[in-house]
């Protein structure tokens, strides 16, 4: 390559780096002025939903990271009970921030008793109340209330009342498929996971450490 063509091309990098600063330095001033209009500081509920995997990892990287952050936290899991998940084994190792309450008893294809899960999930509700009545917790993370809301096995509005009347600061992670839309509404966040592969449609079983 000659002298002229090393030329063209370091003008030709110089000019792109320089359209690239441009269109950051524009995109930079539109970000700062939307985080300086988003001044408040409140609890917020974050609902994930869908079909895709994710909801519940997603669910306790926050718990990880509300405890980076020194707040206490709260997780109650409904529907999920009969097996001990890597999350509960991990979490169990810090009692003095994190408060865990697995109280299904597992999916409802396996325990095909709609009376009995009814009554474990309105338990779990009462320990969830627990929770969104002390301000000391700083995360709540309700883990499959959505199934338990979408099979009705408690009350919609109930459970929208109660979680509006939590403390301020208070921020709550909602999971499991079938959100129903009355808790959409009233949610900040909602994240619908879609699939786009999934290994379980190739033959591959769940493993720990991936799936639970």
């Amino acid at each position: 390559m000659n002298q002229q063509n090393t030329g063209d091309i370091d003008e030709q990098t110089a000019a792109l780096n320089e359209r690239h600063r441009l269109r950051m330095e524009r995109k930079k001033a539109i970000i700062d002025a939307k985080i300086a209009s988003a001044d408040k500081q409140i609890g917020i509920i974050i609902v994930n939903t869908g079909n895709g995997k994710g909801k519940s990892s997603s669910g306790f990287g926050m718990v990880i990271r509300a405890m980076g952050h020194g707040m206490k936290v709260g997780v109650v899991q409904f529907i999920k009970g009969a097996m001990q998940t890597g999350e509960e084994l991990f979490l169990r190792r810090f009692p003095e921030e994190v408060s865990f309450h697995s109280m299904g008893e597992g999916y409802t294809w396996e325990t095909q008793n709609r009376e009995r899960d009814i009554e474990k999930a309105q338990q779990a509700w009462e320990q969830a109340k627990r929770f969104l009545a002390d301000p000391e917790i700083g995360l709540v993370v309700f883990d499959e209330l959505n199934i338990a809301l979408k099979y009705r096995y408690l009350d919609v509005e109930t459970v929208i009342n109660d979680l509006l009347a939590r403390p301020a600061m208070q921020h709550v992670v909602i999971t499991g498929r079938g959100a129903p839309p009355e808790l959409i509404a009233i949610a900040d966040t909602v994240t619908e996971m879609e699939v786009v592969k999934h290994a379980f449609k190739a033959g591959i079983g769940a493993q720990a450490g991936t799936e639970w």
